[in-house]
């Protein structure tokens, strides 16, 4: 049974941290890119980003470039979002998933973007 459970949300500050995991099973790591899309209320999904478990490349979205960082622990199948200088627009609830890199969108999503896999999201609300 593939499984991509999400954690760590919560309400923080303008300008605080939070550290978002993943666990991840069921499913060969080392032929996906692991990581997370958001969705905030009103507004289209947007890929965040994603580590490439094979190579440990990563690639984000650029509205979160050098804020958030994707990393994972291959011991125990967990991927995990640090982010950092949060700020209200960050707000929305984060979903863990898995594509091919080469399926993988950062920015807004179209609906036609999927996920071969993807679990329950964890919401984050960052207040001003």
């Amino acid at each position: 049974e593939v499984q991509l459970q999400a954690s760590g949300g919560g309400l923080v500050k303008a300008g605080g941290s939070l550290r978002l995991s993943c666990a991840a099973s069921g499913f060969p790591f080392d032929e996906f890119c692991i990581g997370w899309f958001r969705q905030a209320p009103g507004k289209r999904r947007e890929g965040v980003g994603c580590i490439n478990i094979s190579d440990g490349r990563t690639y984000y979205a650029y509205s979160v470039q050098g804020r958030f960082t994707v990393s994972s622990d291959g011991a125990k199948n967990t991927v995990y979002l640090q982010m950092n200088s949060l700020d209200p627009e960050d707000t929305a609830v984060y979903y863990c998933a898995a594509n091919p890199v080469r399926d993988w969108t950062l920015g807004p999503l179209s609906p036609g973007d999927e996920f071969i896999y993807s679990g329950h999201g964890t919401l984050v609300t960052v207040s001003s």
